[in-house]
């Protein structure tokens, strides 16, 4: 079961459960809180421990929200809080943000990244793509490259795909004997769990579509030449598997939403909602770190530079 009911953003890697944002949020010019001119759209979060049925999930899911214009106001709205929030984040240098993306072929995972992350300053987030690994990182633990990648201070770092492949992709295509794969799920809770103690916060979104519309976006990229280069006759054979790619996102999301690294389940066959749902939830995650700036040098009152 997922919950859909509006619930706090756990708070992972800045604040207590419980606590407040410290001074310094309120009417902070550079991080205005948007006035809601949409309704609260649900949270989506996986409860720990609960058990997922995606089937029971309308992917065409709105929540409450039926204006669409006033909904990508807001994701600009949110858009301009991660902004604000990511600068203060990369000047504090005390903490950091890391978020996951996972979804079956077609499920918007770039399409959200490029949105929701629009006019984030580079320097201070990464976006890390994962494909097939290389020999080098072969030769090492399936959690090496990942942790790698993780963001150091002050960073935000973005998982276009994830370590959660190794109990997905490994799992369906049966690349890996089942005793190897399963206990994957508690090693990955301990990774986690262990890069939220040295200060990572975590947000993990599913981006959930339909079979239908998978049918639809990849028919898609057929009928234009220029979508073509995104078309690979695999991602048909990888469709014929999409009962088991159901199944092992269940177990996984179920197995490894946690207090710490929550999942969110995003209906993303409407990619407005898609995005407002990801904005907000990123953007009020960020708040809720409250990052600082730094203390000023000394002596800077009434300071002059010298023509």
């Amino acid at each position: 079961m997922v919950d859909g009911d509006p619930i706090p953003t756990p708070l992972v890697g800045g604040l207590a459960p419980g606590q407040e944002p410290g001074p310094g949020n309120d009417g902070n010019p550079s991080v205005p809180r948007p006035p809601l001119i949409v309704p609260s759209a649900p949270d989506w979060r996986v409860a720990p421990g609960a058990p997922v049925d995606l089937s029971s999930i309308d992917a065409d899911s709105t929540g409450d929200v039926t204006d669409r214009t006033a909904a990508e106001e807001q994701t600009k709205a949110h858009r301009g809080r991660i902004v604000g929030w990511q600068e203060r984040l990369y000047a504090e240098d005390r903490q950091s943000l890391l978020v996951i993306f996972q979804a079956l072929d077609t499920g918007g995972k770039d399409g959200a990244i490029r949105r929701v992350f629009q006019g984030v300053n580079p320097q201070g987030c990464r976006v890390w793509s994962f494909k097939v690994p290389s020999l080098e990182e072969q030769s090492h633990d399936y959690l090496w490259r990942y942790h790698a990648k993780a963001p150091s201070r002050g960073m935000i770092s973005v998982f276009n795909r994830s370590h959660y492949e190794e109990v997905l992709v490994v799992r369906v295509r049966d690349l890996v004997p089942e005793a190897e794969w399963r206990p994957r799920f508690e090693e990955i809770n301990d990774f986690e769990r262990m890069l939220v103690r040295n200060g990572t916060t975590i947000l993990k979104f599913y981006l959930h579509i339909s079979r239908e519309e998978q049918r639809k976006r990849l028919q898609k990229r057929l009928d234009r030449p220029d979508k073509h280069w995104k078309f690979d006759p695999g991602d048909l054979r990888e469709r014929e598997r999409w009962d088991q790619y159901q199944a092992a996102f269940e177990e996984a999301i179920s197995r490894t939403s946690t207090d710490e690294a929550p999942w969110h389940v995003v209906p993303a066959n409407r990619k407005w909602y898609r995005d407002l749902v990801v904005s907000r939830t990123i953007a009020d995650t960020l708040e809720r770190m409250d990052p600082q700036w730094p203390a000023p040098a000394e002596g800077l009152e009434g300071l002059v530079v010298p023509e």
